[in-house]
């Protein structure tokens, strides 16, 4: 039995490969075994960044394996009922606590599942000719494990719309020009500009980054001032243990002496 997901590390990053061949679909196992690369990714203080991808060079994720879960029987229209490991579908959608970056490599078609990994990513490098769909409405699913949460604030209504009812592709150029993906590259090179990506984000003070996204994790939705109100009341702990780390002090030596700093995570 093949490993549905490959797991290396490069450093202080962590590449996750889906790797259910044909269309890297997403069963019961394959989302547990995300879930897992993404806990490592969490809780090892050795690792920065994540970069998950699909394999091949066609489809980066057509989602949900349908046919594993009809095959399977039960109420799989309520997956959270199910043990689909850590960090929920896909292993990243409903894992809340992860402050490190992740960047998705899409090799190839984002369809249903697959797009809503997309969206719980931080950063998105998609191939020129990939896609991004949402068929849920043509199987009677509501996308739910992100889909309708994430999508309505990453692309315009109508566009947003235009996925949902029609089920319409989303060509990866036209994604970029809406803001939802970073950047376009040639068919081969999504897990390179992926890789350099990371290297640079790596090379940052790692609490700083952690600190980042733990800030607009818990601002979002907040006015300016609750905002203000959250950070000066001691509501961001990782912010607050950054402002008192070694590493602020190595950032602020290392610009005065006219040097790379070397920060430690400490």
């Amino acid at each position: 039995m093949s490993v549905p997901v490959r797991v290396e590390r490069r450093g202080h990053v962590l590449e996750i490969t889906l790797d259910r061949p044909k269309v890297n679909a997403i069963d019961i196992l394959a989302s547990r075994a995300l879930g897992e690369a993404f806990v490592t990714l969490r809780d090892d203080p050795e690792l920065r960044v994540g970069i998950v991808t699909g394999a091949g060079d066609r489809v980066f994720s057509a989602g949900w394996d349908v046919k594993a879960a009809q095959s399977a029987g039960g109420d799989r229209l309520r997956w959270w009922k199910e043990d689909y490991g850590p960090g929920g579908f896909a292993g990243l959608t409903d894992l809340w606590d992860l402050d490190k970056p992740v960047i998705a490599a899409v090799n190839g078609h984002a369809i249903g599942g697959g797009l809503e990994l997309v969206l719980a990513c931080d950063l998105v490098i998609a191939a020129e000719h990939a896609e991004f769909r949402m068929p849920g409405m043509s199987l009677g699913i509501l996308p739910d494990s992100g889909g309708i949460q994430r999508l309505p604030h990453r692309l315009p209504h109508n566009v947003m719309m235009e996925l949902f009812l029609l089920g319409r592709p989303l060509p990866a150029a036209e994604a970029w020009r809406h803001g939802f993906v970073n950047a376009v590259v040639a068919k081969d090179q999504p897990l390179p500009t992926a890789r350099q990506w990371a290297e640079t984000i790596a090379a940052g003070a790692p609490l700083t980054v952690q600190a980042l996204k733990e800030a607009l994790r818990k601002m979002d939705g907040m006015g300016v001032r609750e905002s203000f109100d959250l950070l000066r009341g001691g509501g961001l702990p990782l912010y607050e243990k950054a402002l008192d780390s070694e590493d602020s002090k190595e950032g602020m030596r290392a610009f005065a002496e006219k040097r790379k700093p070397v920060f430690k995570g400490r």
